[in-house]
């Protein structure tokens, strides 16, 4: 069973900054598309950033030119640079990993910007 855990959330100022990892327990290689999602109280799961491994990277418009998602083929992980954090960004992050059909889920990482 394939096991996703994120890591680095935590409370941050608004206008400051956070990096999030992403660490699946197989290379990203197999996997066919890595991205984030979050979710803040009382809502429901949004999407983030989408990453096709190896090819290209989108984002929801609300972090275009804030956050950037990257990986790391070395260590393995999947990052979210974000930059520029205001309170609207905060919720529970997470990284959904999919090899076709199937897609895995991490338990999430928490932000919380405050203003």
């Amino acid at each position: 069973q394939v096991q996703v855990v994120e890591s680095g959330g935590g409370l941050v100022q608004a206008g400051g900054s956070l990096r999030l990892s992403c660490a699946p327990s197989e290379n990203i290689a197999a996997f066919n598309i890595m991205a984030w999602y979050r979710q803040a109280p009382g809502r429901q799961r949004e999407f983030v950033a989408i990453h096709t491994v190896g090819v290209n990277t989108g984002y929801t418009d609300s972090v275009e030119g804030r956050f950037t998602a990257s990986t790391d083929n070395a260590k393995n992980i999947f990052y979210l640079q974000m930059n520029s954090l205001k309170p609207e960004d905060a919720g529970v992050y997470f990284c959904n990993a999919r090899q076709g059909m199937r897609a895995y889920w991490g338990q999430g990482t928490q932000v919380t910007v405050s203003s």
